[in-house]
């Protein structure tokens, strides 16, 4: 039995994760790993992995601090 994986698809619910990531990482303080956590229902593991996926796609993904806390933001040219 072949398994596929239609979560890839555009408008599925994967790919509206990964824009709300994309939009999060893209507001002037960026977002940490605990609110794209709250944000998408996903581990710390798998949004982390998320992130390594959006910088192998291009993203310029810088990370900075925040009231102590770590946080991603993508650097828009």
């Amino acid at each position: 039995m072949t398994k596929t994986n239609d979560t890839t698809e555009p408008g599925t619910k994967l790919s509206s994760k990964i824009a709300s990531v994309t939009e999060m990482l893209g507001r002037q303080h960026g977002a940490t790993i605990a609110e794209l956590i709250d944000a998408t229902g996903w581990q710390a593991h798998t949004v982390r992995a998320a992130l390594t996926g959006l910088r192998k796609k291009g993203h310029d993904i810088t990370r900075g601090s925040r009231e102590g806390m770590t946080c991603y933001l993508i650097e828009v040219a």
